[in-house]
């Protein structure tokens, strides 16, 4: 890959990147709320102990759907994070050889 594509693909790849860090960061987030939310829902049901709540909250299938949603939203974001890191290595791939082949010219001359 040229440098220009792989610096292309960088300025392509970054705003995929963030969105997906955002979503993350956004699920984390989240999770503590939709805990409080199920948590509050149990003591309405009923249930007093913080620990009888607490269990019922994680054991919920909302929390359950949302933590695999934090899970496709790490691996999206990880998934792109090293795709840039590819695109950046190619970069510096580029420039040790380009810096190689100068050092290789003065030499020879």
């Amino acid at each position: 890959m040229k440098p220009e594509e792989a610096t292309q693909a960088i300025r392509d790849k970054a705003p995929l990147y963030g969105e997906a860090k955002a979503q993350r960061v956004y699920l984390e987030e989240f999770r503590k709320s939709k805990k409080a939310i199920l948590m509050r829902d149990a003591l309405l049901n009923g249930i007093d102990a913080a620990s009888h709540q607490e269990r019922e909250a994680y054991s919920s299938p909302e929390y359950q759907n949302l933590i695999q949603g934090l899970a496709a939203a790490v691996e999206k974001e990880e998934t792109l994070r090293w795709e840039l890191e590819s695109y950046r290595l190619e970069v510096e791939i580029w420039r040790t050889r380009e810096a190689t082949n100068r050092m290789q010219d003065r030499s020879h001359q």
